[in-house]
């Protein structure tokens, strides 16, 4: 199914495999259509943003998630765009009772143990998502920025590195590797970002 086609109740079927770099404490599944038996406990992200109130007529993620020590819930993530290169999946973290589930480029941090706790992330959207386990970190690309999240969440974002696109290319034991647009030249330039700071050297971005 195309996320283009989704509509209020549908739910977005195009996926990407779960990442397993990180340990866990939980289990989780992708549901194609609502359970016939719902669980009791039930959450809808994002919770209570302003301007997101129809947020669910984009189409939604649906997942299935059992915590270790705890009974199972329903999360019906919100579909931030109906553009079917943008990403769409759930994804270990860091910290091993978080989950990250991304739905049409909007990334929400589940706290498992806490599911009414959601941190429904800034960059808006995620283009990209790359694992840095040696590290401690997820790093996520947006059309200009990196973010990068650790165990105890948002650790940096990084400044401005295009003009419009980002791809993450790896990293090594002390920095991100990748390439940002340059509007001038029309050209892809490298650029390399602090895992601990953030902070960049090149990229795409000159303003």
């Amino acid at each position: 199914m195309n996320p283009e086609d989704a509509g209020p109740t549908q739910i977005v079927r195009t996926i990407q495999p779960m990442t397993q770099s990180f340990p866990q404490t939980w289990t989780a599944r992708i549901l194609t259509a609502p359970p016939l038996i719902a669980p009791a406990r039930q959450y809808v992200y994002p919770q209570h943003i302003p301007g997101e109130e129809d947020a669910m007529n984009r189409g939604a993620l649906l997942l299935d998630v059992k915590p270790a020590a705890s009974p199972n819930f329903l999360a019906t993530c919100a579909l931030g765009f109906r553009e079917p290169s943008l990403p769409t999946g759930i994804f270990a973290c860091p910290r091993p009772d978080d989950l990250l589930a991304i739905a049409g480029g909007y990334a929400y941090l589940i706290d498992t143990r806490a599911p009414d706790h959601c941190l429904h992330l800034p960059l808006r959207p995620v283009t990209q998502v790359l694992p840095a386990p040696t590290a401690g970190l997820i790093l996520l690309a947006g059309f200009h920025n990196v973010l990068a999240l650790d165990a105890a969440g948002i650790r940096w974002q990084s400044a401005r590195l295009s003009w419009e696109g980002i791809t993450l290319t790896h990293t090594d034991a002390d920095h991100l590797h990748g390439t940002g647009w340059n509007l001038h030249t029309d050209r892809e330039v490298p650029f390399t970002v602090d895992l601990l700071t953030g902070a960049h050297h090149g990229g795409g971005f000159t303003g």
